[in-house]
This record gives structure tokens, C-alpha cells and sequence, in this order.
């Protein structure tokens, strides 16, 4: 696997963008979490809070990613199965610098994605049927760097520490909301005057917390992206692997009759960024390189052979355990 070079400039420019938005999304969760608990009990409502989550930060409680893989009935890949990805997933966890290699799962499903589990210590990286049958090998190098970057940059452990914030603020907004209703007669009785600021903010305080942990999300996936590239130096593979990934998600008919449609959800609402958004970047980061032709190799034989004995669920559907696969 050769690595190309990308423009240097752009990628630094890129990755601080990256950086500073992700401690201000983190820093503005906090702070908003600690006015709530100011608001709600005064100084020692802000102590309170912070030793709570100092508390579940240390002692929080983490599945094991293949506990996770057995709810999407997924299995792991042995080198034997698949050497290819495996010598691919190696020098990449050395480029990375990630101490343990991540394993490899299947996920019996059609569905074209990948995701991340788990930390540096026990990682894993699962990718279903469709992207395996559906991705080139450089489409495939790319998104392992996508996901290897994830783990690389402890991102799992950043978005638990925002999900912790967001519950937190769900929290306090119940019962900001609990003691107002309680106070209801008392304040009807009363001449006593009612801040309706802190009272919206209070209301409003989930979905604000919320829509910071959505941009968060899409902040991680474009450095991921980005890192992706640094260890590959090939942009212009995870961006025809992003590419194809969306149009899988969109039947035949309705890519044929309303070509520009995209999906329903405002750009707020989206943990991931807008596929345009994220191609138009990766292509910023490409230099004038020749061919590689050592991308231009075959399927691995050995994995798709076994991937053929196993029955995959072609049509998504939502499993008992709530997720989709």
C-alpha cells in the first residue's frame, strides 16, 4: 500500500477547524450544564454536579464491544478469513500509532456502513456484507482509516462524555421543571415574580444540549475523515467509498425518478455530516499523483467464499434490541 501525498496546508487548516470546535462544543456543554445546576441549588449545585460527573466518569460502566457485536449478530473475522483487509488494518494501526490491533466483525446485513466499538484496549471494527461486496479495495482502506481514526482519537470516549453531559442536563431539567409545578399554588397565591427566562431555558435546555451533541458528532466524523487521509494519502478513495454509501441508501426507482433527493432530516438533526459536505473536503486535501496501481487488486477470494454460506438479512429491519441492521 503506497501513501500518497496530500496538501499539507489544507489538511492543518482542516484539522485545527476540527479541534478548536470540538473543545468549544464540550466546553459550552459543561458551562450550560453547570447554569442549570446554578440556577436550580446556587454554587453548591455546580459542585454537586461536577463531583457527579467527575463520579461516572471514573465508574461508568462500559459494555463489551462483543457483547454489542452478538445484538447485530455479528462475528469476527479471522486473518485466515480475510488476510488482505488484515495486513491492510495492520499498517494502518501502525501509522496510527494504536498500540493493539482492532478486531475485525461481520455483520450479516446489506446495509453498506462500518462502525467503531469499544477503546484503544479492546476496539473493534465492524463492517457488514453490503460494504464488503459493494466497496473496491481502495474504497475499503479508506473507510478502515476512517474507523481506525475514531479509535486512534478516543472518540468513542468523547462522545460518551458528551452523552453524559446531555443526560445530565436532561436531568436537571425534570427537575427544574418538578419544583415549578410543585410551586404552582405558591405562586398563584403570591405576589412573588417569575424569572420566564430561566424557566424557558430550563425547558429548552434538552434540546439545546442535544443539537451541541449532534454538531459534535459531525465535528468527530470530519476529523476522522481527515485522519483517514493522513494515513492513507489517498482522499480520493474514502470520498468514492462515502459516495457510494449514500447511494445505497436510496432505492433504485427513486434515484432514477428524483435523482436530487436527499434524506428528510434538517442538517441539525444529522450525527453525520452532509455526504457533499465531506467529499467536497477530502477532494480539497488531493494533490496531482498518478494511478497507484497497487490499489487495483482483486477481491479477497478467501472471504467471500465464506461470506457465502451465511444468510444475510437483505431488507433492514429493527431487531429486538432496537437497533437497525
Amino acid at each position: 500500500m503506497t501513501k500518497r501525498r496530500i496538501d499539507p496546508t489544507v489538511w492543518l487548516q482542516h484539522a485545527w477547524q476540527n479541534r478548536v470546535q470540538s473543545i468549544l462544543l464540550l466546553v459550552f456543554m459543561g458551562g450550560f450544564l453547570s447554569l442549570l445546576g446554578w440556577m436550580l441549588w446556587g454554587g453548591s449545585g455546580v459542585l454537586v454536579l461536577l463531583l457527579m460527573g467527575a463520579i461516572i466518569v471514573v465508574i461508568n460502566p462500559t459494555f463489551s464491544p462483543r457483547m454489542i457485536m452478538q445484538l447485530y449478530g455479528g462475528r469476527p473475522l479471522t486473518p485466515e478469513q480475510a488476510p488482505s483487509l488484515y495486513s491492510i488494518l495492520q499498517e494502518l494501526t501502525l501509522r496510527a500509532g494504536v498500540e493493539r490491533l482492532p478486531t475485525l466483525y461481520y455483520v450479516p446485513s446489506s446495509m453498506v456502513n462500518s462502525f467503531t466499538l469499544g477503546q484503544r484496549p479492546q476496539s473493534v471494527i465492524a463492517v457488514t456484507d453490503g460494504l464488503l461486496r459493494m466497496l473496491d479495495i481502495r474504497e475499503q482502506v479508506g473507510v478502515l482509516a476512517h474507523e481506525l481514526s475514531h479509535v486512534r482519537s478516543n472518540d468513542m470516549w468523547v462522545m460518551g462524555l458528551a452523552d453524559m453531559f446531555s443526560r445530565m442536563t436532561n436531568m436537571c431539567s425534570l427537575i427544574g421543571q418538578f419544583l415549578l409545578l410543585l410551586n404552582v399554588p405558591l405562586l398563584l397565591l403570591s405576589q412573588v415574580t417569575i424569572n420566564w427566562f430561566a424557566i424557558l431555558l430550563l425547558i429548552l435546555a434538552p434540546n439545546i444540549s442535544a443539537l451541541a451533541q449532534l454538531r459534535l458528532s459531525r465535528t468527530r466524523e470530519y476529523d476522522a475523515d481527515l485522519n483517514a487521509c493522513r494515513l492513507t494519502g489517498d482522499p480520493e478513495g474514502l470520498a468514492r467509498a462515502l459516495v457510494k454509501i449514500e447511494r445505497s441508501q436510496t432505492h433504485w426507482f427513486e434515484r432514477l425518478l428524483m435523482p436530487g433527493r436527499r434524506l428528510p432530516e434538517p442538517s441539525l438533526l444529522r450525527t453525520h455530516p452532509p455526504t457533499e459536505e465531506r467529499v467536497r473536503r477530502l477532494l480539497e486535501l488531493q494533490t496531482p499523483q498518478a494511478t497507484d496501481q497497487n490499489w487495483r487488486r482483486p477481491p479477497e477470494t478467501a472471504l467471500l467464499k465464506h461470506l457465502n454460506g451465511i444468510n444475510v438479512q437483505r431488507s433492514p429491519r429493527r431487531h429486538i434490541s432496537g437497533l437497525w441492521h
